[in-house]
């Protein structure tokens, strides 16, 4: 397809960065995955860890497609999410709460105030441990690794290894290196799709929130978390059938530009 004159909109959560298309009168569903990753590209393209279009839906408020930078369609992005909430409120489209599909299933959203917003989280149903490494999904699969000093960890190195793990395949595997410090979350995250280090990743907080709550017994059911980009809120409840449900993520989120794309 022919990529010019489009308007975009860029994004970003705790660091976490996207690209924003309005797909509600155009239609960007054929766009490939070699657009997307040119699209994404920090020296060629826009620059983003992902693109996300906001599409119209017959009965929620919108419908919300999500690629990572590699092109490829991934299930869920939690800071995704609450940038895609953000850029809507901005569009008039949804008021303080709004319900919208998700690859993974219907959200609820709700804009908290200025710049700060929230959103329900799918439950989960079951994790696995070995040792103390966690792995559970949160709308994608995540690794968790909790270690005595994640400033330490070559992210690259140990992430990639981790993420091609044959255990995982052959999806692979987001990768949490996660460090307790008090009641607060200190982690890192290796994105599959991204293929590198992000700045902060919403369902690996979560994720990392709900495996700390099982490695540690304190029975805390809401966590800080620290990311390279910010801080970010997860609370849940855990049910006594060993669910975890209404879960939320919640923080800042931001447009950081717009302009015309011609590509």
């Amino acid at each position: 397809m022919e990529m010019t004159d489009i308007h975009f909109s860029k994004w970003q959560g705790t660091g976490n960065d996207f690209i924003i298309l309005d797909g509600r009168t155009k239609q960007f569903g054929n766009l490939s995955e070699e657009i997307i990753k040119k699209l994404c590209d920090r020296h060629f393209g826009i620059g983003a860890d992902g693109l996300m279009i906001l599409m119209n839906h017959p009965d929620l408020d919108f419908k919300m497609m999500y690629f990572n930078a590699d092109g490829i369609e991934a299930e869920m992005c939690g800071n995704g999410a609450r940038c895609m909430i953000g850029f809507a409120y901005q569009l008039g489209i949804i008021a303080e709460k709004t319900s919208f599909m998700a690859y993974d299933g219907i959200h609820a959203g709700r804009v908290l105030g200025e710049d700060k917003y929230q959103i329900k989280m799918i439950d989960v149903k079951e994790f696995k441990k070995a040792d103390k490494h966690y792995f559970l999904n949160t709308g994608v699969p995540h690794l968790i690794v909790f270690i005595d000093d994640v400033d330490k960890v070559n992210m690259v190195e140990e992430g990639r290894m981790y993420r091609h793990s044959p255990e995982f395949s052959p999806e692979g595997t987001n990768v949490n290196f996660v460090q307790l410090v008090g009641n607060t979350i200190k982690m890192r995250t290796y994105e599959r799709g991204v293929e590198n280090e992000t700045l902060s990743c919403g369902t690996g907080a979560v994720a990392s929130a709900i495996a700390t709550y099982l490695e540690t017994n304190k029975k805390q059911t809401s966590f800080t978390c620290k990311v390279p980009g910010g801080q970010l809120k997860v609370t849940f409840e855990h049910l006594s059938s060993g669910k975890f449900c209404n879960i939320f993520l919640e923080g800042p989120a931001k447009q950081v530009f717009e302009g015309i794309l011609k590509f």
